[in-house]
């Protein structure tokens, strides 16, 4: 059974604390709830409940260099998923993916991966790559409600198949669980560098970790 993303980011702030301080002070405090209902009325929905719980913990990461999960992304805040969710939104080709229905689920199941569902409005950007893009949690009725995705401007929304990525519980779990053991998860393994940061260390090292590895 998952655990509560309370517990998984106390064991990540423990952590923090005594290996990567840096990291450690630069957890934002708990978001505003005024900011958490302004984004709820700019994509016009209620956040689901785990995204809700994590921003009232840590409204993000306040290192713009920082990266806390693995495949070196960074939590964004509130206000910048608001901001994240207008700018990529911008981006969807709604003509497009209400003419194929029900079909651009159906590959985007079948292929891993779909550029008319980038930009969707019900796939909430929650947070940001060090080299762009974004993660993304699916805020669809469907079967991957909840469930974690990779966004990229070439190869649009990416379905990551290792089992961290079917919720925002697991993610923070198994970042937990990677950071306590020094286990690689998908590839990643937690190191601290000069600065007493966290960062995220790819078994292809020299190389960028590609989109479906992350």
């Amino acid at each position: 059974m998952t655990a509560p993303i309370s517990e998984s980011w106390t064991r990540i702030e423990n952590w923090l604390a005594e290996h990567a301080p840096a990291t450690y002070a630069g957890l934002a405090p708990p978001a505003d709830p005024a900011d958490i209902a302004a984004i709820e009325h700019v994509v016009g929905r209620p956040l689901l409940k785990p995204l809700v719980m994590s921003l009232s913990r840590h409204d993000g990461l306040l290192d713009q260099r920082g990266s806390l999960l693995p495949g070196f992304y960074r939590p964004m805040s509130a206000r910048e998923m608001a901001a994240a969710w207008q700018l990529l939104t911008g981006f969807h080709d709604k003509r497009t993916a209400d003419e194929k229905g029900e079909e651009a689920d159906y590959d985007f199941m079948r292929t891993g991966s779909s550029s008319v569902l980038y930009g969707h409005p019900q796939l909430i950007p929650i947070a940001r790559h060090l080299g762009g893009g974004h993660l993304v949690l699916d805020h669809r009725p469907e079967i991957d409600r909840g469930r974690v995705h990779e966004a990229e401007a070439v190869e649009g929304i990416i379905r990551v198949s290792h089992e961290m990525w079917t919720s925002l519980p697991l993610l923070m779990e198994a970042t937990a669980t990677s950071l306590e053991t020094s286990r690689p998860l998908n590839g990643y393994t937690p190191a601290v560098d000069e600065e007493q940061r966290l960062h995220w260390e790819f078994e292809g090292a020299g190389h960028s970790a590609p989109a479906r590895h992350r």
